[in-house]
């Protein structure tokens, strides 16, 4: 039975590189891999994952309003798919992952997301928490706060590096927008 696995990890953690190197393997024993990345995030060009290490793939962007069900299994009658990837997963929303279950239900292609679990807030993104309600294995990928300790949350910084507590969830950027920090150090930093 295809399964679906929700890999999460704070900023920096490898999540791309991780989804990467899983197409790879998959693509290296002659499956076939789809890639899907959230649209709103553009940094390395539309419809491209990019690791910080410098691994890419073109991907299918998604929206708001992408029907991930009706994209795989068109993809899936056209040529069969070993696996779906899903990069930036805490963009989908509730009925996509609801979309992804089906497709492992329904067409036994196991689907892979990668995302963040929370936002600079330590709030739950749509897509992470129905991820965590959902997904047949849950798995957490590992980052490192600058104490060395587990880092779980992303704190998000203005230009000078401070703090910021308030804005939008979505505020797309990498290491110049947001820092990896342990609980104790996120909680610290935007208390002072």
């Amino acid at each position: 039975m295809a399964k679906l696995y929700f890999y999460f990890a704070s900023m920096n953690a490898g999540k791309s590189t991780t989804l990467l190197q899983s197409s790879f393997n998959y693509v290296e024993r002659g499956m076939r891999t789809l890639l899907f990345t959230a649209a709103v995030d553009d940094r390395g060009g539309r419809g491209r994952i990019n690791s910080r290490i410098g691994l890419e793939a073109e991907a299918i962007p998604f929206s708001d309003d992408t029907d991930l069900d009706v994209i795989i299994s068109a993809e899936h009658g056209a040529a069969e798919i070993g696996c779906v990837m899903v990069d930036e997963a805490q963009f989908l929303s509730r009925k996509q992952v609801d979309q992804l279950a089906a497709v492992c239900d329904r067409l036994g292609i196991p689907v892979l997301a990668y995302g963040l679990r929370t936002d600079f807030r330590g709030e739950l993104f749509e897509g992470s928490a129905r991820l965590l309600a959902i997904a047949d294995k849950l798995v957490e990928l590992k980052s490192v706060c600058e104490c060395g300790r587990k880092a779980t949350m992303n704190l998000r910084v203005d230009a000078e590096g401070r703090p910021v507590s308030q804005g939008a969830q979505t505020d797309i950027g990498g290491n110049d927008r947001y820092v990896a920090l342990c609980r104790k150090h996120f909680l610290e930093r935007l208390a002072s």
